[in-house]
């Protein structure tokens, strides 16, 4: 029942490579050095570029930020362009780039999917920062580097013996640890999305006991209520959030008693009473399974996470070869 974290993971790679190419090409581009945050392979990284990341992630606050908070976001977006201006040149030659066609298509299939009018387009670009001209080379650079990935990934395997091998080698990392998985249905109260959203503290509380009625009844599904209700990101799944022992569900605000329940007399399949949490959040759990002690998994119950794992690291030794 229990989702491991994966083992094999290797971020570090990115971050190596990205230090590299910042500290060894600097400064040979026509743009002014000062302006200049990264080059690779004559392509210039400017402070813009890399503010303008920051100023988008931070949904235009970057000037609310404090100087370590804004440092830390320049490291970390500069990284991300760095890798992605790397990707972008090796998809570039293996022929991967779309057409300028291609990129309007894109940005017209994005527009229909927010259901955004031209008006509210264009009111979105001024609002990032962005021109018509520095989206469409964006887009461009995603789209590239995602057809490099596809392919990359098409040409992967994994083979038993490699499985079985990581297996014995990181027994130890495979355990299905004691706790509970949940499933959630949550309303939130600050941020109106949907036209069901709640808009305020006082439509979350009668919206999660509108949606505690719907459960208590026994007919209705709750994996259908929480993707049609739930406004947490959850709602795609069904609700699912995972799986927590004790310790975790106190640092997530639960209430002792509630823990107490779930560790003990709630039945599997069960729900609780709507549960507020510190930030005026209300929500509903479902209890869909419990595992009092820790457990060594066997090959078969590892077998996805380590076979996932492993091509997540051939995918990305495979991309930045």
């Amino acid at each position: 029942m229990h989702r491991a974290a994966k083992p094999f993971a290797t971020l570090f790679a990115v971050a190596a490579l990205a230090v590299t190419l910042a500290a060894c090409n600097s400064g040979k581009n026509e743009t002014n050095s000062k302006d200049i945050a990264a080059t690779v392979n004559g392509k210039s990284i400017t402070l813009k570029d890399v503010d303008q990341r920051v100023n988008q992630r931070a949904n235009g606050q970057m000037a609310q930020m404090s100087p370590l908070q804004l440092a830390a976001s320049r490291l970390q977006e500069l990284e991300s362009l760095i890798q992605q201006e790397v990707l972008f040149q090796r998809a570039e030659k293996e022929k991967l780039a779309p057409s300028e066609d291609d990129v309007t298509r894109e940005i017209n299939t994005r527009k229909q999917a927010g259901n955004l009018t031209e008006e509210e387009y264009q009111r979105q670009l001024r609002e990032s920062g962005q021109t018509e001209q520095t989206l469409r080379e964006s887009i461009r650079k995603e789209v590239a580097v995602q057809r490099l990935q596809e392919k990359v990934i098409a040409n992967i395997s994994i083979s038993d013996r490699e499985v079985e091998d990581a297996y014995n080698k990181n027994r130890q990392l495979f355990v299905n640890r004691r706790g509970v998985a949940l499933a959630a249905i949550m309303a939130d109260g600050r941020e109106s999305g949907g036209e069901d959203d709640a808009k305020n503290p006082t439509e979350a509380k009668l919206k999660i006991d509108d949606i505690y009625q719907q459960l208590s009844g026994g007919s209705a599904d709750f994996a259908t209520i929480a993707r049609q209700r739930s406004e947490d990101a959850s709602a795609q799944v069904g609700g699912d959030i995972g799986v927590f022992d004790e310790n975790q569900l106190k640092q997530l605000g639960f209430p002792e008693e509630e823990i107490t329940r779930l560790f003990g007399e709630t039945k599997i399949g069960g729900i609780t009473k709507p549960v507020q949490f510190g930030d005026g959040r209300w929500a509903i759990f479902k209890l869909t399974a419990r595992q009092l002690e820790n457990q060594n998994q066997t090959l078969d119950e590892a077998r996805p996470q380590i076979k996932e794992a492993l091509l997540g690291q051939r995918r990305q030794l495979l991309t930045l070869a």
